[in-house]
């Protein structure tokens, strides 16, 4: 594509925001107003399981309305390239953040926690588990405000009968961040996303995952078998509080978890992330990173 000439559809494309091993995102025009469209690789342009994923985000999107959500506008196909049309959003994505180091944005993490957990707490209320969550999948705002994004995976919450007859679920995830009964295959509920939070959250705060492995599956073996590492001792400036918070969100017994976002957010609320909070970098430093 040759940016500011090319069309898919009514939206012509400005720039490639981010490509990824299967998709890329462009920001775009249609109508006037500024969106972000997501189109496949050419690779897997006709694979049918990609499109289908495509088509099955946008379909879960369109069901979400919130603040702390990516709005998705529709699917398409010009010239068969399937894309989606979204909400554009000017932000980095949380693992470019983490890279950054936390020095340049410590002061913002109560408001990126809040308003991540937040988006996710919807989600969960609308009937959905997320199944991928991970830094990727969260823009934040130069001033911390968090949107969850990518649905691609997005699976129904099964209750009632359907989840006592629902069988085994196929394990589709990010390794890093999959819980224990994902990997097993069993059936997910919103728990599952909590451990994925709280893995994100470590890593948030530690610069580094909570597992790693010499092989994929010996990383998976970790989060099956491996003890909890401790937040605390990664990172100092953390309070011993929400160090147990994090602890407990992976938790290999989803038993042994907050409950749900709700249940997170309610516990957050009362505990400080820092025993001493980050002060905001210098303008100097700041200007540095962009």
């Amino acid at each position: 594509m040759v940016s500011g000439r090319e069309f898919l559809g009514s939206c012509r494309m400005v720039r490639l925001i981010r490509t990824g091993g299967t998709c890329q995102v462009w920001e775009a025009v249609r109508d006037g107003q500024r969106v972000a469209v997501k189109f496949l690789q050419p690779e897997v342009r006709n694979d049918k399981e990609e499109v289908g994923y495509l088509r099955h985000e946008v379909e879960v999107g369109q069901t979400l309305d919130h603040p702390n959500v990516i709005q998705i506008y529709e699917f398409n196909i010009d010239r068969s390239i399937a894309f989606l049309v979204m909400e554009y959003h000017p932000g980095r994505n949380m693992k470019m953040l983490i890279r950054l180091g936390l020095e340049t944005f410590g002061y913002l993490v109560p408001t990126i926690i809040t308003t991540a957990a937040q988006g996710l707490q919807y989600l969960h209320a609308q009937g959905w588990v997320h199944r991928d969550v991970k830094p990727d999948n969260f823009l934040v705002t130069e001033d911390g405000h968090a949107k969850l994004i990518d649905f691609a995976l997005a699976q129904r919450i099964r209750t009632g009968l359907s989840r006592l007859f629902g069988g085994r679920t196929r394990v589709q995830g990010t390794r890093s961040y999959m819980a224990p009964e994902q990997i097993r295959g069993k059936l997910l509920d919103p728990r599952t996303d909590v451990y994925s939070f709280g893995c994100l959250l470590y890593e948030l705060l530690s610069g580094r995952l909570p597992f790693t492995g010499i092989s994929p599956e010996d990383l998976l073996r970790k989060h099956l078998t491996a003890t909890v590492p401790v937040l605390l001792s990664a990172n100092k400036n953390v309070t011993p509080d929400f160090s147990d918070l994090v602890g407990q969100m992976m938790a290999k017994n989803p038993d042994d978890r907050p409950q749900s976002m709700d249940e997170f957010l309610r516990y957050f609320q009362t505990v400080r992330v820092f025993r001493s909070l980050p002060r905001p970098p210098s303008p100097e430093g700041a200007a540095a990173d962009d």
